[in-house]
């Protein structure tokens, strides 16, 4: 067995890590869909020739967690023997690809002439692939009302693309030119990865290469372990509520429990609600990728993945339940798992409460807008995921208006591309005042944001926390839940949380997005920070006097 010193290990990881990105940078220049190019909606892995991820872009956190699972039902599904030189399959099929129809995930082999070398993994969100409705399917209640499903199907076979299933793709969406357009961005950057991948084995050699993967993981797996034997042991458990279903009002319970012994890091969903009829069930793969980002976050938050990383993880959910959707239950709507994230953060802040946040916002007001662009007759669907305030931690305060903890680096979308692609117009985008938890550390800002419609269309809002607030920790408060106005000031006046809209000109949405929970008792915070708190605008001088006991006129 080769055997390799440190420094020429890390060369190898760090060419590795380059080829993700440049395959990342591809995917970005080459795609048609703002969501992919500007939000960064997507993941990619490079994986060896056993399918262990050996490198990642930066990309959303849940998706590269969830390529892993899918990779290996994909390639179970098709054969290794049927891999081919040349080959790309496409796989959507829910409960294989650990998420929704949308997400469509891309993998290939890896030849080095004929010897299988490794796979690439492409996970994005396509806008329509023919579900039931544009955009955002809010309230199905099966898998096949929620477009056209591929259970891994070869979309480039040897190096030529597959006619029919282009052709099938084509008249089977709504907006045929974005989803082939970024069907061949996630293959140039195949191509990118296939090629970068090949040079750094002719490079360094095939013995050296698989010397460092196998030292790589290793490494990943040892740091893990001592980081999970750092922490408190012990198990903790949490519970919070879903709004709805999407088919009922009925709020849906989430239970955990998370244990940390031996070595290992358990993560139970026993005491979640069974499988609902609405859209919101999620597919295993999809809730293993969130425990791996909690479990990657508390123990090598600095150091790149791999599948070293998160070989102490364990997930239990019974099939046929909340977080282990099985066929057909519907599982489009995948808010839950971004509630489980803190749920998680949850109920290990009960034995960790110094290392953690509170809660951020609790979670993600997404938002989009269907119709057909009056300047091109052609239709869009532009999509948002607005911002909110991050919890206080115990030493400082959260992070006003951003992207929610589970998103990483994904990215909202511009004002001026919502504007210039849909009928939207943003009347109004500031920072909310004392919309932050109060304590010791304050939690962060949420938004207030005001829609104007200039155009007929729909629009959806998604979100599925705004009947229940935000938790806070170790004597903060928590601040109010997320609230969406639809047509304020008319007689159409509603609270709405996850619901399709029809609009014309001159209606109106508002949104008012969450803080984060406060940290701390508001007593012990500084007098000195609440001041300037007031003065920039994140606190009122009613809160400072009434909350935190601090006179701004003093």
């Amino acid at each position: 067995m080769t055997t390799l010193d440190g420094a020429r290990v890390e060369v190898v990881r760090s060419y590795l890590l380059s080829a993700a990105e440049e395959m990342r940078a591809t995917l970005i220049r080459t795609s048609f869909n703002p969501v992919i190019y500007e939000v960064h909606d997507f993941g990619l892995s490079l994986y060896d020739a056993q399918m262990r991820p050996v490198a990642e872009a930066t990309g959303l956190t849940s998706f590269l967690g969830a390529n892993d699972f899918s990779l290996r039902k994909g390639v179970e599904y098709v054969g290794v023997e049927n891999l081919h030189p040349g080959d790309v399959v496409l796989l959507n099929y829910p409960y294989w690809n650990a998420a929704h129809a949308s997400d469509a995930t891309l993998f290939a082999p890896v030849f080095d002439g004929a010897d299988l070398i490794g796979f690439l993994c492409i996970r994005a969100h396509w806008m329509d692939l023919g579900a039931k409705d544009p955009g955002y399917v809010l309230d199905s209640t099966d898998m096949h009302q929620e477009g056209l499903i591929f259970p891994g199907t070869k979309v480039v076979s040897k190096g030529e693309p597959v006619h029919d299933i282009h052709e099938l793709l084509r008249f089977n969406s709504r907006m045929p030119d974005a989803i082939l357009g970024d069907l061949h961005a996630q293959i140039s950057a195949i191509r990118t990865g296939e090629r970068r991948l090949l040079e750094i084995y002719a490079k360094f050699g095939r013995p050296t290469v698989l010397a460092a993967i196998d030292q790589i993981i290793a490494d990943g797996e040892a740091r893990t372990r001592a980081a999970l034997a750092a922490l408190p042991q012990g198990s903790w458990s949490a519970e919070d509520y879903l709004d709805d279903d999407g088919i009922s009002d009925e709020p849906v319970k989430m239970r955990v429990t998370v244990t940390i012994a031996d070595g290992t890091f358990l993560v139970d969903f026993a005491g979640s609600s069974p499988a609902v009829r609405g859209p919101i069930n999620m597919p295993f793969g999809a809730t293993e990728a969130i425990c791996k980002v909690i479990l990657k976050s508390l123990t090598s938050p600095h150091e790149p993945s791999n599948a070293g990383t998160v070989a102490p993880l364990e997930v239990r959910a019974e099939p046929g339940t909340l977080f282990h959707a099985v066929y057909p239950q519907p599982t489009f709507t995948l808010w839950t798992g971004i509630v489980a994230f803190e749920l998680i953060l949850k109920a290990l802040a009960q034995g960790m409460p110094e290392l953690l946040p509170a809660s951020s916002g609790g979670d993600v007001p997404g938002f989009m807008m269907v119709g057909l662009h009056p300047d091109t007759g052609a239709m869009f669907a532009v999509s948002n995921n607005d911002f909110v305030g991050w919890g206080g931690t115990a030493d400082h305060d959260g992070t006003d208006a951003a992207t929610h903890v589970s998103g990483s680096t994904g990215r909202g979308t511009p004002i001026e591309v919502m504007e210039a692609r849909t009928g939207m117009f943003m009347e109004r985008v500031e920072i909310r005042t004392d919309s932050g938890g109060a304590g010791k550390f304050r939690g962060g800002a949420g938004v207030r944001r005001e829609i104007k419609f200039v155009t007929p269309g729909e629009f959806l809002m998604v979100i599925k926390k705004t009947k229940t607030q935000p938790w806070a920790l170790d004597g903060g408060l928590r601040p109010d839940a997320n609230q969406i106005v639809a047509f304020p000031g008319t007689d159409r006046e509603e609270r709405i949380s996850t619901k399709r809209l029809t609009v014309v000109p001159g209606d109106r949405v508002t949104l008012l997005t969450a803080g984060g929970g406060g940290h701390g008792r508001p007593a012990d915070r500084d007098p000195l920070s609440v001041k300037r708190d007031v003065a920039e605008g994140y606190v009122s001088a009613e809160a400072a006097r009434d909350i935190y006991g601090v006179s701004v006129d003093d």
